[in-house]
């Protein structure tokens, strides 16, 4: 139903919708579905809604406003034969894009409701043409996404984005008169997911209470109550077998701590756990609601950590669920204590099996065909890992979080035992979600607010999405309706999340006077979920106004309002007298923040639509417990109901033993199993995961997982810094080994921890100083999968945590692991292994020795070291090779000795301290081969392998197998028997590491080895033949040697290239596919000499002037340190690391906000320079930095500000990034940049985050003088940085600043030497004066060489990018 009164709607043609890969890929896809298609267009177009009609002249300034930034606006004719529609947000929604676009259009002044963006799609046809019912669904599934988009068929149907809904009623469910029964009707047609206990305890509940439930205490009540989030089974009884078990699963998981409390802070009470950290020097603004200087100081600064899942919504829509779920643990990292700040993330993903389309011309084979697809609401898997890390990645990329650690598994196989035979897989993936952040060591815990604290609102408005998510995610996939699955989807706005985090910086920021007394984020069950927690925690009870929550939709009804899990919202607890001051920082902010509550002494909750009491600002918000009580609440509920102790919930399970096959390795060829290993898509180079994911914002970044010159994605292990000052840190790697639990689930258990370890291992750490996060998936209910979990959690939470001295004091648990569903068939089940996904967390002194798996192809004689934990046993079950023969084994991998492990952290540390390792690896999918091909990839050099001492058999004392000496069988020994040792040797996933240490130190190293009982099982295992050495027999090459004799003998490139080709493929159906061939076609070419460090006499000058203080210590610098206005908008999120870069070259770096030159509370002509900072304003809205121009060009007022400031003789800046796109479009009203081209989207049509090698030209750059003909590396993080000289400026007269160069020093359009694109390598332009300069790279986050994956450099010194502000300094004065 809606409202009589019908908005005013303006249309304004945009460009095209489609690159032309784009269109030609979806065009094959329809013409597959639809024959006689024979063209396809997609046009954007801008719908804006207005109360009443606009003015003409209103019109015109936001048809200016909305031109197109990239590409132009179609005038071909319209076709005489089309099938027509429009794709719009799914209606009663609000796109993240609106909500940006209608900022920018309010900060411009103009006067529209809403600015909304909509896809117009023409299918051509030679002939008039009816598509059938079935046909059009088909072809409209390829045109949308069914879960977050609808499809209009009429433009004047467009004005329903348009038109006020009326909210349907409020219902109450009869319990009274229908009893029981009225509420399991309930329970499926809301899709409330309430087991039969909660049933039983709401009947009696409100019978006892003589009233009838509304359905919004119902929604909230399955919310707060789903396994979701009260983790239901994790604290059940457990009977197994008819045995009565002890503990429960979080009993033993709180073992751990209770064994090892030390050097924690936090474990189970927060948002996320919280470990020591370090003293650092803090650095930041020191005005929260005023421009004001950054400046330094001594602080203690905490560690804290939080792994997710968002498993169901990411099955659903794949971008949309992996990106939320990212924001969602984010806001859980800026929601501990009394505020914190995330820092990190991680991001992982496990799915079932990869149907390649048939086009695919990739080298990856096709999956079993037998292999069935799921419901066909839900995405496939190939579908999942095409969107899905994209959509994770965008919310750390808008956000600004860096993205620097993660895994990726394909899992799917029908596995028969003497028991039965179980389709085990992911259609329900694993989306996992995690990471670190900081928080003060004096907020660390919640304060117990009193009656009278306001309860507020921070973030984002409501919206018609996301409803019952947290009960939908504790269903089986597919065993919910279309529909509630569809409503469970929620939407990702990255953009004010960052906003909202920024308000939360301010407050903790303030220490001792912080206005936050305690805060929660807003994720499942929304606001009737983070509003009683916040609460409870508290002791207290809250009065709520309905009418007080903020919407961006009409019609939604009370339990929408209240349940919604509208995303990038945080629920605050704060002090009266504290509001005026958190409500300033908020406008500054721009930040919606509202007063939606009060807490109350009685433990009572209401939610009404009644007016809130007032809270003046002063004093005590008046307690609403006097007002009358009405029948018309929607919620009106002790709050022992809502989160009281529900009935004791008991599982009686029973164990299901199972036994398999043993593996045949007979005919198995040795060459065709290494291909098929490396390019399995778990072993596979995971770059197409990672070059999409920003990996150097904030400056903090140490080691991600792109490793050497030439970036190859092989480290397992993230490493950050404490600060921009020392070389303290933190570092966290994640370990998963879930096939292996179909034959050994507690093995798989302890393989997971223990792989966590041996990827934490590259880094110096302590052991006693680690921290897990335990994220547990099963199928629970399941034959033999509870008691499955309970072995498994048995396993690692009362054995291994406390034999290795770690602890567990975070996690999640994920037990709805199935997908169940009918197909024409019959119905159909895929069942999910029980999988434990840990990740390890740990502080660390220096970051400086930190390991990587880079081979030192420098050293002439080094050799390499397989230490085995698996001591020689070589069990096959579980592993990538048994899975790609579709077999099973006996013997399952396992951690048989956690002493060995112990000894392994202890002798890798020694070895470490005495500078005997050269490189280090961790052992596990896919292999020894695997392992050591990563290695030798990373370092472009050869490696020759000799395994005699692993196809050993027996000790030829006890077992007169033993094939060496004289008693070595030749003709029997090279035979099958010996081919299956032979395989099983490379391929078996057993625990180890492998090390390159100099031959010179082998001795010593295998000393320090048997002093941690470790040599027993510690082979030599080869020798790199680096390009140096005087043999010259297997450079560039992989060799395996047995009995000696080469049995494997491959080029480096070639492995590579088949290493490669999941990404190669996957970048083919995601991204351009010309860019995706040239990346692939340059893979691993011993001609490639990778990045380059060359730093002309100068330059070299320069830096060691500026290290030796010489510029900072000039009398004129100490008396004067002109002013810097570091600029930021909305969005950007590059503005720290940045001021610090500009305080170190000796200017006073103050922080501005766009608000504060709007407001009056700055103005640029106090200022000597500015400099436009990273990141993404307005969430990219209207073309990149484009929009933030956009924002000042149609403000008179700001306009006036830049201009004057431009012109002035003595004024200079800088544009980085998305300032640097700003500075572009500012052009015009810039002295000299007439020239100046218009950034747009990158040749890949992708977002590019990349360590790129750059030369800086000669040019009158006041920014880089004395640095011409440097080549460096520098961070690159943007999607839009090609410079477009048909969309505006002259490339003839341009002045180039800096272009991408190959590794000969040449300038290269070639991808991805160049990311973006753009001719002659231009990736920054100057002024003729040299005062402004607009730079795409990131020379910000790598003024230090300890910042880069990659350094030329002395590790512990600033790199040359430092010099920047020095230059400019030196200008000034």
């Amino acid at each position: 139903m809606t409202t009589p009164s019908t908005p005013f709607l303006s249309f304004f043609p945009g460009a095209s919708a489609l690159t032309a890969f784009k269109k030609q890929q979806h065009l094959s896809a329809i013409q597959s579905i639809a024959k006689g298609v024979t063209d396809l267009e997609a046009q954007v177009v801008h719908v804006a809604i207005y109360p009443t009609a606009p003015e003409a002249a209103a019109t015109q300034a936001l048809a200016a406003l909305l031109e197109p930034a990239h590409g132009v606006i179609p005038t071909s004719k319209a076709p005489s034969h089309a099938f027509t529609c429009w794709v719009t947000p799914r209606l009663g929604t609000v796109s993240a894009w609106a909500s940006k676009a209608t900022n920018i259009a309010h900060n411009c002044g103009l006067d529209v409701t809403r600015v909304e963006r909509v896809v117009k799609w023409q299918l051509v046809f030679k002939k008039a043409t009816t598509l059938s019912a079935d046909v059009r669904a088909a072809v409209l599934a390829t045109l949308h996404d069914r879960m977050t988009e609808s499809v209009l068929f009429d433009e004047d149907a467009l004005s329903q984005l348009g038109m006020a809904q009326t909210p349907p009623p409020m219902e109450r469910i009869d319990i009274l008169g229908g009893g029981r029964d009225a509420l399991e009707k309930a329970n499926q047609r809301f899709g409330l997911a309430l087991a039969g206990e909660e049933l039983g305890y709401l009947v009696d509940a409100f019978t006892h209470m003589a009233r009838n439930p509304t359905d919004v205490e119902l929604m909230m009540f399955a919310q707060a109550n789903s396994e979701h989030c009260r983790h239901k089974i994790f604290n059940s009884a457990f009977t197994i077998d008819g045995e009565t078990q002890d503990l429960s699963l979080f009993g033993m998981i709180r073992n751990t701590h209770q064994l090892r409390p030390e050097h924690t802070v936090v474990a189970y009470a927060d948002n996320a756990a919280v470990m020591v950290g370090h003293a650092v020097q803090a650095f930041g603004p020191s005005s929260p609601t005023q421009p004001s200087a950054y400046s330094s100081h001594q602080a203690t600064r905490h560690v804290l950590m939080k792994v997710e899942t968002h498993n169901h919504p990411t099955a659903i829509s794949p971008f949309e669920g992996a990106a939320t779920g990212a924001g969602g643990e984010i806001r859980d990292e800026g929601a501990t204590g009394r505020g914190s700040a995330p820092k990190a993330g991680l991001t992982g993903f496990t799915v079932s099996a990869l149907h390649w389309p048939d086009e695919a011309r990739a080298v990856v084979p096709l999956a079993d065909a037998h292999l069935p697809v799921g419901p066909s609401h839900m995405a496939s898997a190939l579908e999942i890992m095409r969107d899905g890390p994209l959509g994770g990645a965008a919310f750390n990329n808008e956000f600004g979080r860096p993205n620097l650690a993660g895994y990726f598994r394909s899992f799917e196989q029908i596995v028969k035992s003497d028991t039965d035979t179980v389709h085990w897989g992911y259609h329900k993936p694993i989306m996992i979600a995690g990471g670190m952040g900081v928080i003060d060591s004096a907020l660390t815990h919640k304060i117990a607010f009193p009656a009278g604290t306001l309860l507020v609102q921070l973030g984002g408005p409501g919206m018609r999405i996301g409803m019952g998510g947290g009960a939908a995610s504790s269903l089986a996939s597919g065993a919910n309706a279309a529909d509630l699955d569809f409503d469970s989807v929620q939407r990702g706005n990255p953009e004010i999340e960052r906003r909202a985090q920024e308000v939360i910086n301010h407050c903790w920021r303030l220490g001792a006077t912080n206005p936050i007394l305690a805060i929660h984020d807003v994720g499942a069950g929304g606001l009737s979920n983070a509003f009683p927690e916040l609460t409870n925690d508290a002791g207290r009870g809250a009065f709520f106004d309905l009418s007080s929550i903020p919407l961006e939709a009409s019609g939604l009804a009370p339990k929408e309002i209240w349940c919604n899990e509208s995303q990038e919202r945080y629920v605050l607890a704060i002090a009266p007298d504290s509001w005026r001051a958190l409500q300033a920082m908020a406008e500054r902010e721009r930040c919606p923040v509202h007063v939606v509550g009060v807490a109350t002494e009685a433990r009572h909750l209401v939610v009404a639509d009644e007016r809130l009491p007032s809270h003046g600002g002063e004093g005590s918000a008046m307690a609403p417990d006097s007002l009358a009580q009405t029948s018309e609440r929607p919620v009106d509920l002790p709050m022992s109901v809502l989160l009281g102790k529900m009935p004791a919930l008991h599982r009686d399970v029973k164990r299901v033993a199972r036994r398999f096959e043993a593996i045949s390795l007979d005919g198995v060829s040795l060459e065709q199993a290494v291909i098929d290993v490396l390019r399995a898509p778990t072993v596979a180079s995971k770059r197409f995961l990672i070059t999409i994911g920003d990996r150097a914002v904030g400056g903090l970044t140490h080691r991600d997982q792109m490793v050497g010159p030439w970036q190859v994605p092989v480290a397992d292990c993230a490493v950050t810094l404490a600060d921009f000052h020392g070389f303290a840190g933190e570092a966290m790697a994640m370990g998963e080994r879930s096939p292996l639990a179909i034959f050994n689930p507690a093995a798989s258990g302890r393989m997971a921890i223990a792989e966590s370890i041996t990827n934490l291992l590259a880094a110096p750490l302590e052991l006693s100083r680690v921290k897990l996060s335990a994220n547990w998936m099963a199928a629970c209910g399941e034959p033999g999968e509870d008691a499955a979990l309970y072995d498994t959690v048995r396993a690692v939470g009362m054995a291994l945590c406390p034999a290795l001295g770690v602890s567990i004091p975070v996690g999640k648990d994920s037990l709805s692991m199935r997908t169940q569903w009918q197909a024409d068939d019959g119905s159909r089940k895929v069942v999910s292994p029980v999988s434990l996904v840990a990740t390890a967390f740990v502080p660390i002194a220096d970051v400086r020795q930190t390991l990587t798996p880079q081979l030192d192809a420098t050293a002439l004689d080094t050799t390499l070291i397989l230490i085995d934990l698996g001591r020689g046993q070589m069990r096959m079950a579980g592993s990538q090779l048994a899975q790609l023969l579709n077999q099973t084994d006996r013997a399952t991998p396992d951690l048989d000795h956690p002493e060995d492990l112990v000894g392994l952290v202890e002798a890798i540390n020694a070895l470490r301290a005495a500078g005997h390792l050269l490189a280090y690896h961790d052992k596990s999918d896919g292999g020894l081969l695997a392992t050591v091909a990563e290695m030798a990839f990373a370092g472009h050099v050869g490696v020759s392998l000799n395994i005699d001492m692993l196809v050993l058999e027996g000790d030829g004392i006890s077992d007169s197998r033993m094939d060496v000496g004289d008693s070595k069988n030749w003709a029997t020994q090279v035979s099958a028997r010996r081919q299956e040792r032979t395989l099983k040797a490379l391929f078996n996933e057993e625990l180890g590491a492998v090390i390159q240490v100099p031959t010179a130190q082998r001795d010593a190293v295998f000393a320090t080895l048997r002093a941690h009982g470790l040599s027993a099982h510690s082979h030599v295992i080869g020798k790199t033949r680096p390009e140096g050495a005087e043999i010259a027999f297997g450079k560039g090459r992989l060799q395996v040697w047995r009995d000696t004799q080469t049995i494997f003998d491959a080029a480096l490139t070639d492995l590579h290239a088949v290493w490669d080709s999941v990404s190669w493929q996957m970048c083919q159906l995601r991204d351009n596919p010309a860019c995706a061939d040239q990346e692939h076609a340059g893979m691993g070419l011993p001609e490639d000499a990778g990045l380059q460090w060359h730093v002309p006499v100068d330059t070299l000058a320069r830096l060691t002037a500026t290290e030796s203080d010489a510029v900072l210590n000039e009398a004129a610098v100490k008396k004067d340190r002109p002013r810097v206005a570091v600029l930021r908008e909305q969005g950007v999120n590059s503005h720290v690391e940045m001021a610090y870069s500009v305080d170190l070259g000796g200017f006073e770096a103050v922080d501005v906000h766009m608000s504060d030159l709007q407001a009056g509370r700055a103005h640029l002509a106090d200022f000597s320079g500015l400099v436009a900072c990273g990141g993404f304003s307005y969430g990219d809205t209207l073309g990149a930095g484009i929009g933030w121009a956009r924002s000042i060009l149609f403000n008179p007022s700001l306009l006036e500000q830049f201009q004057a400031f431009f012109s002035r003789e003595d004024s200079f800046g800088l544009g980085v990034c998305n300032g640097c796109q700003m500075f572009a479009e500012l052009a015009p009203i810039i002295p000299g940049a007439a020239a100046w081209p218009r950034f747009t989207t990158n040749q890949s049509q992708r977002f590019e985050a990349r360590l790129s090698m750059v030369e800086v030209t000669d040019s009158p750059s006041i920014f880089l003088q004395g640095m011409a003909g440097a080549r460096l590396p520098i961070a690159v993080a943007h999607g839009e940085g090609f410079a477009n000289f048909s969309q505006r400026g002259d490339a003839n007269s341009a002045l180039m600043a800096m272009r991408y160069v190959d590794d000969q020093g040449l300038a290269t359009t070639r991808y991805p030497a160049n990311p973006n694109g753009s001719a002659g390598g231009l990736t920054g332009v100057t002024t003729a004066d040299g005062r402004f300069t607009a730079l795409m790279p990131h020379p910000e986050r790598v003024f230090r060489n300890i910042q880069m994956s990659w350094t030329g450099g002395d590790k512990s010194a600033l790199s040359p990018w430092s010099l920047i502000w020095h230059n400019a300094r030196r200008w000034v004065a």
